[in-house]
């Protein structure tokens, strides 16, 4: 019964392994599931805007939420909980996406990470160069980032349509890409969508960091012990001025790569060990195996660094909930609302349909290919140039960030829906562009290689 506990045990660095493998096959699977669900939600809010009944759209996310303390009463509407508390969620994710690739990723190599933090740089300048070209009057040019983001779900999705005949080098670059596209969007809203900082809140903010180190350095592993300095930190950068999303950024940044115990795997061992020493008559001892049983899954859980661990736990909900939870609130533009020939508002849904769909790609293309060229960095294996096209045309499929920067670019309720329009238009285009080209990609693959 216990002849396969009796084998040699696997050494930590193949247990990491196959968790890294299983990880990543997992966040794969959900950006692209979740990109059908956020396209489902942004088509459904769409649709019900432009509906009959679109006075109940606008009526739903006003909808006041309070929450008393005694004779304390905080009041938001709908709108605000899901852009400034769940996309908190959101952006803690991306903050510890951030922080693995930093720690053993794209970024932990810097032959490895030059490529696409070159390409990402040109991906942001070029879109918001072209933008800028048509949008240079001072009240449209606050745009100018808009076009500069990448959203992962809706890029790995349509790449997960295309099969798994996709080089894995190329879904590689595309994820590294659009993470260090999400480091570039962070430090531009961070740097430039923020209005006059408060001292109080950059105070309220600096004492949670603190705290949150402290309780690191105590040891505490608990994910829950750290939603009070969660809370404090995202009051301290909504006092300051700066998003209170943001707040999940810095705590992604800070939670630890390494697992906060080193004896898990001989704790496992120990744990196996005793299960294999049972009788083999059918006598166990309950209690010493449940014991044990519950040391392997404690030793495992604890094993999984709390980087990995907390992102895993919350990947799920963000990627299908809070997303297209965002979407179906910031989607629903009414299409007969919107004059595009007044105050230029033609200018700026050029500037971010262009910026998407021709400065993502020329970017990157024209980035990347001088600084293989110049011998800087190299492609990866695997990855022609026809695979980097692919890259760059489904690097102009950004939605969520897009979406979120043009709420923080406009306060003009005209310029707000065309830049949302822009961001749907440009973000179509560039979908259905990376499905064509994607389609001709694999063909000429199956041609060179027969």
């Amino acid at each position: 019964m216990f002849l396969f506990f009796q084998h040699r045990l696997p050494t930590r660095a193949h247990v990491i392994t196959q968790h890294t493998l299983h990880i990543v096959g997992r966040f794969l699977h959900i950006e692209a599931m979740s990109g059908v669900v956020l396209l489902f939600s942004a088509a459904v809010a769409v649709v019900w805007a432009n509906s009959s009944f679109y006075e109940s759209y606008g009526a739903l996310w006003h909808s006041p939420v309070s929450i008393a303390f005694g004779s304390y009463t905080i009041a938001w509407d709908l709108h605000f909980l899901v852009n400034d508390i769940f996309m908190t969620l959101f952006f803690l994710v991306a903050g510890m996406e951030i922080r693995r690739e930093i720690y053993d990723g794209a970024l932990s190599d810097f032959k490895q990470a030059s490529l696409p933090v070159i390409a990402a740089l040109g991906g942001v300048c070029f879109p918001a160069l072209i933008y800028l070209l048509l949008n240079d009057v001072p009240n449209r040019s606050h745009g100018w980032a808009i076009p500069t983001a990448t959203d992962i779900a809706f890029a790995v999705g349509i790449l997960a349509l295309l099969g798994k005949s996709i080089p894995d080098n190329v879904r590689i670059m595309l994820l590294s890409l659009a993470i260090i596209d999400d480091v570039l969007a962070v430090l531009i809203i961070a740097l430039f969508y923020s209005n006059g900082l408060d001292p109080t809140g950059l105070f309220i903010a600096a004492c949670s960091i603190i705290l949150v180190l402290v309780m690191q350095w105590l040891g505490l592993g608990s994910a829950w012990l750290y939603v009070v300095p969660a809370v404090l930190l995202w009051f301290g950068l909504l006092k300051t001025g700066t998003h209170p999303a943001l707040a999940g950024v810095i705590l992604g940044l800070l939670t630890p790569v390494l697992p906060v115990k080193s004896e898990d795997v001989d704790r496992i061992a120990k744990a196996v060990k005793i299960i294999s020493q049972q009788p083999d008559n059918g006598q166990l001892d309950t209690k010493t195996v449940t014991r044990a049983l519950r040391d392997i899954r404690t030793g495992e859980r604890d094993m999984v660094p709390p980087v990995t661990r907390v992102q895993m736990a919350l990947h799920p909900w963000v990627a299908f909930a809070v997303m297209p939870l965002f979407a179906f609130a910031n989607a629903g533009i009414r299409v007969a609302d919107v004059t595009f020939s007044s105050n230029g508002s033609a200018f700026v849904l050029s500037g971010i349909g262009l910026g998407l769909v021709i400065g993502k790609p020329l970017g990157i293309l024209l980035t990347s290919f001088i600084a293989v060229e110049s011998r800087i960095c190299r492609l990866p294996a695997q990855v022609s140039w026809q695979g980097m096209i692919l890259v760059g045309i489904l690097a102009g499929v950004g939605f969520t960030v897009a979406t979120f920067v043009s709420m923080l670019a406009f306060n003009d309720m005209e310029y707000l829906s065309v830049a949302k329009i822009g961001v749907l238009f440009g973000s179509t285009i560039s979908a259905v562009l990376g499905v064509i080209f994607g389609l001709f990609y694999l063909w000429n693959m199956k041609r060179v290689g027969k």
